[in-house]
């Protein structure tokens, strides 16, 4: 079945990570789904990563959807108007919005305080991290509100009952992920008039390309990782995360997740998916009462 068919989404921020996982799995479902970010076949972005945008619309493609990859830089106003006009042109309607535009892992200075932070490392990273969903917003949602029930997805890291009693190592960064949950919450009063949804939904420890190869591992065998860190076993492929957002586009009655700050764990246990393995990871319920408690490694009863 293909609960999608038919429905148009733009995965903001696809080239890796989340946002392939997410663009893939919309796929699967029957979307077209436009693929954007920076980084291409023939350019490479500040990022300095070998993943593209025109990989993930394949990985669409032979997942049983349509993937259209577009360059866009989410900073320039320019770039993001045009790509709205664009997908007005081909398609006509826009019904998912994914804003997963980050990139910003190496401009984190981790356990530093805000006095000796790079101050323009910091505002970098604020500006690809809440600013691109921004202008991204301004843009898109006009073309969402023409038909009812649209949905937007703020992806962040850290739920907000977690985030708020945990200091997320360096005052940029909680701000950076605290800021897009307050986003969730503003764009839920603005859509709500028009029958859409906004939610924010972070994945739990992900398998992303990067951590693979910090832990020297691929995701055929991630768990040699738990050699190193044994919390890793609680960790998932960027393809859950892409479920949980699948299924909440498919559901008719989403519209009681508005405002909501979600996890990939808490919507497969609503849903029903699992990850690529057939286990529901639920990490931030783990990394509460296992690996803050002290406790062993040990994902029983977490996945």
């Amino acid at each position: 079945m293909k609960p999608l068919e038919g429905k148009v989404a733009l995965v903001a921020g696809g080239t890796r990570g989340a946002g392939r996982g997410i663009a893939v799995e919309l796929g699967a479902a029957g979307a077209t789904v436009y693929v954007t970010g920076r980084t291409t076949r023939t350019e490479t972005s500040e990022y300095g990563r070998p993943e593209t945008i025109e990989d993930t619309a394949e990985l669409v493609n032979e997942a049983g959807g349509r993937g259209i990859a577009v360059q866009t830089d989410h900073l320039v106003p320019d770039q993001v108007e045009s790509l709205i006009h664009r997908i007005e042109k081909e398609q006509g309607r826009l019904d998912i919005l994914v804003n997963d535009i980050w990139g910003s892992e190496h401009l984190a200075e981790w356990n530093t305080p805000v006095w000796k932070h790079s101050l323009e490392k910091g505002f970098r990273m604020l500006r690809l991290a809440i600013d691109t969903h921004i202008i991204t917003n301004h843009y898109a949602l006009p073309l969402l509100i023409k038909n009812k029930g649209g949905l937007v997805v703020e992806v962040t890291d850290g739920t907000e009952d977690y985030n708020k009693n945990n200091y997320r190592l360096s005052l940029f960064y909680d701000f950076a992920k605290n800021g897009v949950i307050t986003l969730a919450k503003a764009l839920a009063h603005e859509l709500s008039p028009y029958g859409g949804t906004a939610v924010a939904l972070t994945p739990g420890w992900l398998r992303s390309e990067l951590m693979l190869e910090v832990f020297g591992v691929t995701e055929e065998n991630w768990r040699d990782a738990v050699k190193t860190e044994p919390h890793f076993v609680i960790s998932e492929s960027p393809r859950y995360i892409g479920r949980a957002v699948s299924a909440l586009a498919g559901d008719a009655k989403r519209d009681c997740w508005n405002g909501q700050s979600l996890s990939s764990g808490q919507l497969a246990k609503v849903y029903h998916f699992t990850d690529v393995d057939g286990s529901r990871p639920d990490c931030w319920r783990y990394l509460v009462e296992v690996e803050a408690a002290g406790k062993p490694a040990n994902a029983e009863g977490y996945r």
